[in-house]
């Protein structure tokens, strides 16, 4: 069956709106309670899945956020109460359950955004959010997609994650504009 440009997209959205509308709400309160309570954020995630993961931890940086990301030369060690995000939408993925179990065994607390909550890193995380889409695994239950595996998940995270920064965002007493681009990179 050959694609168009315009059908192929009107699919994709397609199959977007149907993960989104599978979001939690609740789930998305609950990871704000956990950032506004951490004193510091970790992120960390593999491959796509981590590259969508570092465009929430640089929006929380822009709204004034402690945050880094794992394997970079300059973060510092975790502590008790600080917050480990991790994406993995398999929640197999070795090192992403490695570093979850690091960060629990040193007091930090974790959140777990995966597209199988049932997986290791979905069970032990201290908050796991469901995130509807495809992973490399292909299960029968995953929702069923036009695309590689792994991009909808991809895309569902991000999505989720743009609507937890504008909710953030939201509920600031005297937001702007300025204060954002204030924290925005100057050396580009």
């Amino acid at each position: 069956m050959e694609f168009n440009f315009k059908q192929t997209i009107n699919q994709l959205l397609a199959e977007i709106t149907q993960s989104t509308s599978l979001l939690n709400p609740v789930a998305a309160e609950s990871l704000i309670q956990e950032l506004e309570s951490a004193p510091r954020i970790f992120g960390y995630g593999s491959g796509r899945s981590g590259f969508i993961l570092r465009t929430f931890c640089m929006r929380l940086m822009h709204l004034g956020f402690t945050i880094y990301y794992v394997g970079e030369t300059i973060t510092p060690r975790i502590q008790p109460q600080d917050l480990l995000l991790v994406v993995s939408g398999s929640g197999e993925t070795p090192q992403s359950r490695e570093l979850l179990r690091q960060a629990r065994s040193r007091g930090a607390r974790t959140v777990a955004f995966t597209a199988h909550p049932e997986s290791a890193i979905g069970q032990e995380a201290d908050l796991t959010v469901l995130i509807p889409g495809t992973t490399k695994l292909s299960l029968a239950y995953e929702l069923e997609s036009i695309q590689c595996p792994g991009s909808l998940f991809e895309q569902a995270a991000f999505l989720f994650f743009e609507t937890v920064i504008l909710m953030l965002y939201q509920r600031r007493p005297g937001r702007n504009r300025h204060d954002v681009l204030a924290r925005h990179a100057n050396l580009e």
